[in-house]
């Protein structure tokens, strides 16, 4: 490759590397403005509409009156009630009468890779940490809030230990909630709307809180956070990217402030980040869900010294289930029940407890659609290697040799076609020559020689094409396979992330060595790998340097998908190599176009 070529693959890498804090810089993200929430606090549907039903979802026009989404400030202080089980440690709190948060006790706040703090984090894994609303908080104005604080009480029942939330407001209506905590990260909650008077009381629309998606550690930058929630056929999905509307993934648009979904089809809603989750199963359907992305404290100056990578404006997204107003006959009663699932994101988990309750509550893992399958099947497949014994370092060595040894005939069938084209090289090259001038007629008559000859252009690319889906598989699935987290392989100590062992001085640029391996076979596969026949000659010096591009795109994924990538470039290396040495057919190839005896008489 001549100084032009290499100086041009440079500034495209410095250009993609560059690309996205120079968007940052030159269109900083705008400030979301505060929204105008959907759901009313006084209006009463029944005196503007009084055919209206009280079950009925809400219209949009009795929905836009007021905002309801934050709890009334503080006038008594907070109580905190705190229980646990073998699997997590729940935090309830008297402001909201709901979860504050849930501590998994099976899982580090983060993997730490230094000696000093002994390979894990000192912290829970947290869900809905540093929410101004705990879980299942019922907003709705001061006509279902009030003041906002509850009583906090807990029995020991024979059915388990039930925490209770009440609360009496001054209308007549009285608020009672009962968690009882299950096992598999399950709490099951009933909530009680009672009109303790004589005369109907009109309960206005209301929002039941399921929870918070909020960074995971304080490093996340809540790529991988959003919400789901589940129609009756799929799982919609939501994250900063839809909140931030940029267009083609980089221009700034006008940020959304708020995501209002369903039509009485709600079967599930779920916030979550990389590698856990909290859902709300409710009963029967819900009729809307609401999100909005919400600013959250930002870390201390104790935080940042004890991590500067923490970021400095984390965010979240608050989301609830949408209920309409409802109109209470003296002494009624009704009851929402819910389903609670706030634990990690372990695929047999979810769907066992989805099969019980009826639902795909597994959709959270994102294993839809085409490549969803590979993702699933690969997941499994690993996770039962790792019970015969293997690491799971080990056991993605394995898959990656079980997938090499699936794909090898026909690969080696790819590698004889491209030898194959590589001895017909000199007849294809006089067709070119021949035809130069009518392009047309030498594509055909190029795709009759190697007709002929039995040898197609798409030999070399078929055994790629046909990993791709594997690959997109791994990269799903690694993306959310929890069971990767924390497991160490040589000297990465978390297959889940980025192999880093070091910083660039001054530059704070991480030094990923399983990226550079995998890009340095890359580029040995690429040398070794025969020229198509008919490509330009710098053409063909661009793919054999474009690989380098794959380590740029992989330079801070995970461990676990490098080694992937590295092993098989190892293995297509090695097959390679064994079959260098593949005879040419002994039959000579066909002339390129033999003239008719007839144009040749004297």
């Amino acid at each position: 490759m001549d100084r032009k070529s290499i100086l041009l693959l440079v500034v495209c890498v410095v250009f993609i590397l560059a690309w996205g804090p120079l968007m940052t810089r030159l269109y900083p993200p705008k400030p979301v403005p505060r929204l105008t929430n959907l759901v009313g606090t006084a209006t009463d549907q029944f005196k503007t509409n009084p055919g209206a039903s009280p079950n009925a979802p809400p219209s949009e026009a009795t929905l836009r009156t007021g905002p309801t989404d934050t709890l009334p400030a503080a006038s008594a202080p907070e109580q905190l009630l705190v229980v646990q089980n073998d699997n997590a440690r729940y935090t309830f709190t008297s402001r909201g009468g709901g979860l504050q948060q849930i501590e998994l006790r099976r899982y580090p706040e983060s993997i730490a890779c230094n000696r000093k703090q002994n390979g894990v984090s000192t912290n829970f894994a947290t869900l809905n940490a540093d929410a101004p609303v705990p879980a299942m908080a019922v907003l709705g104005g001061d006509a279902v809030l009030g003041d906002g604080v509850f009583t906090l009480s807990q029995a020991q029942t024979a059915t388990g230990l039930v925490v209770r939330a009440e609360k009496q407001l001054p209308t007549g209506l009285r608020l009672v909630k009962a968690f009882q905590l299950q096992t598999n990260y399950l709490v099951e909650v009933s909530v009680h709307l009672e009109n303790r008077t004589g005369q109907p009381l009109v309960v206005p629309p209301q929002e039941w809180v399921i929870g918070t998606a909020t960074p995971m550690d304080p490093a996340d930058r809540g790529l991988m956070m959003g919400l789901y929630w589940y129609n009756g056929t799929k799982a919609e999905h939501v994250n900063d990217a839809w909140f931030q509307n940029r267009s083609f993934g980089c221009v700034p648009g006008i940020p959304r402030t708020e995501y209002v979904a369903g039509a009485d089809n709600v079967g599930w809603a779920a916030v979550h980040n990389q590698f856990f989750v909290l859902a709300a199963v409710p009963a029967t359907n819900a009729p809307r869900v609401v999100a909005r992305r919400i600013e959250l404290p930002p870390p201390t100056a104790a935080e940042l010294a004890a991590d500067p990578k923490a970021v400095r404006q984390p965010f979240g997204f608050q989301t609830a289930f949408v209920y309409p107003e409802l109109r209470l006959a003296p002494h009624q009663s009704v009851a929402r029940q819910f389903t609670i699932y706030a634990g990690p994101k372990e695929y047999n988990t979810l769907a066992r407890i989805g099969s019980r309750l009826g639902n795909n509550l597994d959709a959270v893992m994102d294993f839809g659609g085409f490549f969803g399958f590979f993702a699933k099947a690969l997941l499994l497949s690993m996770n039962g290697l790792h019970a015969l014994g293997l690491s799971y370092g080990l056991a993605i060595i394995a898959i990656t040799l079980i997938i090499k040894s699936v794909f090898w005939p026909l690969t080696q069938a790819s590698t004889r076609s491209m030898k194959r084209m590589q001895a017909l090289q000199p007849q294809m090259k006089a067709l070119q020559e021949k035809y130069k001038d009518d392009p047309a007629k030498m594509n055909k008559k190029l795709m009759e020689f190697m007709k002929e000859n039995k040898v197609s252009p798409l030999g070399g690319c078929l055994p790629m094409l046909l990993q791709i889906p594997v690959f997109f598989g791994f990269y799903r699935m690694l993306q959310t396979a929890i069971e990767l987290r924390g497991q160490g392989f040589l000297w990465a100590c978390d297959l889940s992330r980025a192999d880093t062992v070091a910083q660039l001085p001054g530059l704070n640029f991480p030094i990923n060595p399983l990226p550079l391996i995998m890009g340095a076979t890359m580029f040995w596969q690429a040398q070794m790998t025969p020229p198509s026949p008919g490509v330009d000659p710098m053409q063909q010096k661009i793919m054999k340097y474009m690989p380098l591009m794959f380590m740029v795109f992989l330079y801070n994924m995970s461990a676990g998908l490098t080694l992937y990538w590295t092993v098989q470039n190892l293995l297509t290396i090695a097959q390679m190599k064994l079959t260098k040495n593949i005879a040419a057919p002994t039959a000579g190839p066909k002339p390129a176009n033999p003239l008719p005896d007839r144009r040749r008489r004297p």
